[in-house]
């Protein structure tokens, strides 16, 4: 206890703090505690103790009630601050908002639209023209202090605006101009439309309105004089209503087209096919006057791509430009832009639909029909959905076309009567071999975009050639005539199919199989009367020993015998007779190896037949000719084919 008491004695004449160990002490605790076992002086001393401690604690609890409203005032000067700061952020924005400062007014009167400090300031005035409505909608009274100052400015902006892209769309006017570059120099200006339309809307819509109107006699006369140059240059000999498959082919008898020999050529791809190859597709459009001068001639497709690849790019880049300039997009920009083109799109729409109603080239209209398939995809590609409609149009004009030539085609060879064709023979007829050509040319273009009404119509036609085929193979008087010509025929549509169409399509295993029939029944036509006893009963014995009676064959010996001296003492003459004959007969001389290569097998067969049991001791073997002689002398002739 006494050690406490100094403790506490220390402390009191050091700090003064009533504190033992970090716990506050109780003044009165303390005293009571010095009370016990004190002296008289010392309970004095004691008492003052009391009294100073008491004090002290007067004293601090004022400090700490000193404290608290320090705080709260301190507070309250911080609430106060930050209202003021906010008061004053909001004010001055109001005053930036509202003040105009002379670079603006200095800019806007006096600076050319084309310096940067214009558009810079007209930037500007739009943020505070903007700025001034808002407030005026909020009842700030300030606007009316600044309201005229920016009327007058945003009325000098407007006629200088006004002024300076009128005078860019009027320079589209002038003859031979390259309008894509004042059109492209305006997008550098995109905002003074912006700022017309939210300033200004009847200027911004007289602007629009003298570009709509300008640009549009300018693409329509464009377009109206490429288009009328580019049909200059077109072949001149074009197909016309007579020019038919099942039509006789005889030379134009007009002395004033005497360079047209043959129907042919208006079946013949060629090397048409070409325009609608990924090089050819996106070529440089034609120059009518270049071609002029050196008298170069074109089908009608390769105009028709010229004449659209240049109408795609100019609406491609029209599209863009009005979605940019005058910001428009959807349904409104579709409208702009049919506004500007839609006089253009009609102009040719016509021309084609009269075009179309004197055109008889088939070919021509198919492979157009391809490049409008492939230009869509071009403009589906560069985001441009305004020429959809366009495409659709071209394309109800150019598919019923097609069809009905091809039906004409169809119905051309279907009424054809051989018996009025002249003079006949086994080689391929004209009007098959136009057949081949034409059809080759449609499946091979078709394939690149399937299209499933192509592949009925030329199905039908297909129908009709065979039937034409069969009939006049009918006026031929032998069997062996008809085979010859029928084979002459199927071989030559199967070879230029195959050059174009893929080796599975329809045509190609069609044809093949009429081929594979008919060849077979020549060949045992051919063979029957040199070694038609022969081929018969190889035919035969193979049969017995098929079916288990080999045995019956011991009964064909004097037969056998027959046909042995008989093939011994003819097979070189009947060789020799066979190739002259098949030479003569097949002009594809593939076909004549072809038949005459089964003369081989059969006499295989007769050997292995020979070689029975029931046959092998027969005397005439022994004058059997031999395989290899006979396989030397056969290959004597195939060099021929």
């Amino acid at each position: 206890m006494e050690t406490d008491l100094y403790r506490v004695r220390e402390n009191e004449e050091s700090s003064m703090t009533p504190r033992l160990w970090g716990l506050e002490l109780n003044p009165l605790i303390v005293i009571g505690t010095f009370e016990r076992g004190m002296s008289l002086k010392e309970k004095k001393m004691s008492s003052r103790m009391e009294q100073m401690l008491g004090a002290f604690q007067s004293d601090l609890s004022s400090i700490s009630s000193e404290i608290r409203t320090l705080q709260e005032q301190s507070g309250a000067m911080n609430v106060r601050l930050r209202n003021r700061q906010a008061v004053r952020g909001r004010l001055g924005e109001l005053v930036d908002g509202l003040v105009v400062p002379s670079a603006l007014v200095t800019a806007i009167l006096e600076a050319p639209v084309t310096d940067p400090r214009f558009l810079e300031q007209l930037q500007e005035l739009d943020a505070k023209a903007a700025a001034v409505r808002e407030q005026e909608a909020r009842g700030t009274a300030a606007c009316a202090d600044v309201r005229g100052v920016l009327d007058r400015l945003r009325v000098k902006a407007v006629a200088k605006i006004r002024e300076f892209v009128l005078q860019k769309i009027y320079s589209f006017r002038k003859p031979m101009t390259n309008y894509q570059i004042p059109q492209t120099a305006l997008l550098k200006y995109r905002f003074f439309y912006q700022f017309l339309l939210g300033n200004e809307r009847a200027t911004a819509r007289e602007i629009r309105d003298e570009y709509v109107e300008t640009l549009g006699k300018v693409y329509l006369s464009y377009s109206r004089s490429y288009l009328g140059r580019l049909m200059k240059v077109q072949y001149e000999e074009v197909a016309e209503k007579d020019d038919l498959m099942g039509v006789e082919d005889t030379a134009k008898k007009d002395i004033l087209r005497p360079s047209l020999r043959s129907r042919n050529t208006i079946f013949t791809l060629g090397t048409r096919g070409s325009v609608i190859s990924p090089t050819e597709l996106e070529a440089p459009i034609l120059v009518p006057h270049t071609a002029q001068r050196g008298e170069q001639r074109y089908p009608f497709e390769a105009l028709f791509r010229s004449q659209h690849y240049a109408l795609l790019d100019n609406s491609c880049r029209e599209f863009l430009f009005i979605c940019d300039f005058f910001a428009v997009s959807g349904p409104a920009a579709h409208d702009l832009f049919h506004a500007v083109m839609g006089r253009t799109l009609s102009m040719t729409l016509k021309h084609l639909e009269s075009y179309l109603a004197d055109c008889y080239d088939a070919i021509a209209v198919f492979l157009c029909i391809h490049i409008v398939l492939r230009f869509r995809n071009i403009a589906a590609k560069r985001d441009v959905p305004a020429l959809d409609r366009y495409w659709e149009q071209v394309l109800a004009l150019l598919w019923p076309r097609f069809e009905l030539i091809l039906e004409m085609n169809v119905q051309s060879v279907r009424s054809t009567d051989p018996q009025r064709l002249g003079g006949l023979d086994t080689r391929p007829h004209y009007i098959t071999r136009r057949y081949a050509e034409f059809s080759s040319a449609l499946v091979s273009i078709n394939q690149t975009i399937p299209n499933e009404r192509t592949m009925q119509l030329l199905g039908q036609l297909q129908v009709e050639v065979e039937n034409f085929v069969l009939r006049v193979a009918a006026e031929f008087s032998s069997r062996k005539e008809q085979l010859v010509f029928l084979i002459n025929n199927y071989d030559m549509m199967l070879g230029v199919l195959m050059e174009r169409a893929a080796d599975d399509s329809k045509e190609v295993e069609s044809f093949q199989q009429l081929l594979n029939a008919r060849t077979q029944e020549f060949i045992e036509e051919l063979l029957s009367p040199p070694f038609g006893g022969l081929v018969a009963f190889v035919k035969e014995a193979e049969g017995l020993i098929e079916r288990g009676q080999a045995e019956r064959l011991r009964g064909e010996e004097a037969r056998v015998t027959q046909l042995i001296r008989g093939f011994g003492s003819s097979w070189k003459s009947s060789v020799e007779s066979l190739s002259q004959d098949v030479m003569r007969s097949f002009t594809n001389f593939r076909n004549g190896t072809r038949c005459l290569d089964p003369a081989d097998p059969a006499y295989h067969r007769f050997h292995r037949v020979l070689s029975q049991l029931q046959l092998r001791a027969l005397p005439a073997r022994a004058e059997l000719i031999n395989i290899h002689h006979l396989m030397v002398e056969l290959k004597k002739h195939k060099p021929n084919f």
